[in-house]
């Protein structure tokens, strides 16, 4: 269909000819709908053949079109993955960005995250890896990784905390014979009742008073039964009932195994997860994945 100035209408184009071949006519549309018709007759008196065919209902392309958008399409896009990565080349978001997890999730996010980055930095290369429970920021610190998806709270002075990216319910993994097990939910007070398993190495007391307290909100003890090295180690002691200990509610779909229950803490705020990096680590790579972390997925 066309208007009384007999420009063609948007949605009367089909969709072949708004494609990568005709990005004119997309720059045309953007600045109004009578520039389309211009555009496009111009187009066609310059190569000296038709391009749509039009009638008052209905406008198509042409064998000569369709052979234009046809062999245009790949040269279109290849300019465009030029233009993008001479854009990443100028901004340094090119070679290996190292990012660190700590948990199976947080390791599914990442890596969701790392497709969508090469994606648009096709130069630059993402190892996602896993970080010990033994020693959190040890490989951040080191050198080994260049940014860090963790569970926070995170206060150092040689560390940058940047946004939290998402947070998870607390969670209380019970042996399956431990009367918690039988319980809906259990309370911040309940844990003075039943002995932790903790992990140990070099973490920073506030972190570890964070998620594994040491006296309930009203001041009761809470009994540390044992401490282990490896997450696995964890699972083994709370299955075999040397005690029990927090967790994200989410640890559930990934850890289940026979002797363990995961149930919800009522009362706790939630496990919150944030990026972190060397405060002189900030590259153009570091503040690009973090921009694409942040932005929800497509």
């Amino acid at each position: 269909m066309q208007d009384a100035d007999g420009a063609l209408r948007d949605r009367d184009v089909p969709d072949a000819g708004r494609g990568a071949a005709f990005p004119a006519y997309r720059r045309a549309a953007r600045a109004g709908t009578g520039r389309v018709s211009q555009t496009i007759k111009k187009l066609e008196r310059r190569l000296g053949v038709v391009l749509f065919e039009r009638t008052s209902r209905h406008v198509a392309l042409t064998p000569a079109g369709e052979r234009l958008r046809d062999d245009l399409t790949p040269a279109y896009q290849q300019i465009q993955d030029a233009v993008a990565r001479a854009k990443a080349v100028g901004k340094g978001i090119t070679g290996t960005l190292r990012v660190g997890f700590s948990s199976q999730w947080v390791s599914d996010l990442l890596l969701q995250t790392a497709e969508v980055f090469t994606g648009r930095y096709p130069d630059c290369v993402v190892r996602v890896q896993e970080v010990q429970l033994t020693d959190p920021l040890g490989p951040l610190r080191a050198g080994d990784l260049d940014l860090q998806l963790t569970e926070l709270p995170i206060t150092e002075p040689d560390l940058t905390t940047g946004p939290v990216i998402f947070s998870e319910p607390r969670g209380l993994m019970v042996p399956a014979r431990h009367p918690f097990a039988r319980r809906r939910t259990v309370g911040l007070e309940d844990l003075a009742k039943a002995p932790l398993v903790t992990i140990s190495g070099a973490i920073p007391p506030y972190w570890l008073d964070h998620h594994y307290p040491r006296r309930t909100p009203q001041g009761r003890p809470i009994e540390c039964a044992a401490t282990a090295d490896y997450w696995a180690e964890v699972l083994s002691l709370v299955a075999t009932g040397h005690g029990v200990s927090p967790v994200a509610l989410r640890a559930a779909s990934y850890h289940g195994r026979p002797g363990i229950v995961f149930v919800p803490v009522s009362d706790a705020p939630p496990i919150e997860y944030g990026l972190i990096w060397p405060r002189n680590g900030g590259t153009a790579r570091v503040r690009a994945f973090v921009e694409t972390v942040r932005q929800p997925p497509p």
